[in-house]
């Protein structure tokens, strides 16, 4: 190839690259918008992400980038350009688009010039294997986005390892719940099972399986969490069914004072959390 015809040709190269979208019906943009549905969330396996913080922490935590969202004029970060070159050179598609058509998929008032979308991670059940970790989380039927997200966060706070989900409707990967975990979902474990599977699961690895009720006699305050630890956790309205309860070593409560005769899911989860964070702390001193 000639120098007249090479420049030529990355002259046209750039022009390509920098095409900026602005029209909220681009292939692109629709493709995306409509990862706000579950259905097409659970088809694809890909969700969407908004921000600088939520894009830089899941490329450091190693998840799969399909599409980088871009639009410079929105950037004032230096190292949301340094992110861009990044991924450019590893070959992935990278959408510029106008203010406007940031905003048109943003569930926030300031998007920050950047939004990815990024693959969802799961895993099967028979390849957990319990171990050093803090502990894991059991929870059937989580009906509040911003339970869910307040829980991971928490839950990435003290070391835990995941979220072991017991039915089929409860999504991690909600925009609400992503956004609520501040990017610790990004470090979280996700698994979807069913209560007889889990059941057999919990068997094989002799974990101590914690339920909450208030009706429980046993104070989750005096109990000893040892490992490995599965805190298992009932909906906002109903708590835990009989059955659930049944496979538990041990039913705990919160004690309260006070009028009302249950707290917060996510509340509930974190005082756990961190009582058995606290546990664990003490025994290494």
């Amino acid at each position: 190839m000639t120098t007249s015809i090479r420049k030529e040709a990355t002259t046209i190269s750039n022009t390509v690259d920098r095409q900026v979208i602005n029209n909220v019906n681009h292939y692109h943009i629709r493709r995306i918008h409509r990862l706000r549905l579950q259905d097409v969330r659970e088809r694809t396996g890909l969700y969407y992400i908004e921000g600088l913080r939520f894009v830089s922490q899941a490329i450091a935590r190693g998840v799969s980038i399909e599409t980088l969202v871009v639009s410079r004029p929105l950037l004032k970060h230096p190292y949301a350009q340094r992110l861009i070159h990044q991924q450019q050179r590893i070959g992935t598609l990278v959408l510029e688009v106008t203010p406007a058509v940031l905003h048109s998929l943003s569930l926030v008032d300031d998007p920050q010039g950047i939004g990815a979308v990024v693959r969802q991670r799961w895993e099967p059940l028979q390849h957990i294997k319990v171990g050093e970790e803090l502990c894991w989380i059991a929870h059937q039927f989580v009906r509040l986005p911003g339970n869910l997200g307040s829980i991971l966060r928490t839950s990435e706070a003290v070391g835990g390892a995941g979220v072991i989900l017991l039915d089929d409707t409860t999504d991690p990967y909600d925009p609400a719940v992503v956004r609520a975990t501040m990017g610790a979902i990004f470090a979280q474990r996700f698994v979807r099972t069913n209560v007889a599977e889990f059941a057999r699961w919990k068997q094989q690895h002799e974990c101590m399986l914690v339920g909450t009720s208030p009706q429980a006699t046993q104070d989750y305050h005096s109990t000893v969490y040892r490992r490995p630890t599965i805190l298992l956790m009932g909906e906002e309205r109903k708590g835990l069914t009989a059955d659930l309860q049944a496979l538990c070593d041990t039913m705990v409560r919160i004690p309260m004072v006070g009028q009302s005769d249950s707290l917060n899911l996510a509340i509930a989860t974190s005082l756990l959390l961190y009582e058995v964070f606290n546990q664990r702390r003490m025994q290494v001193i």
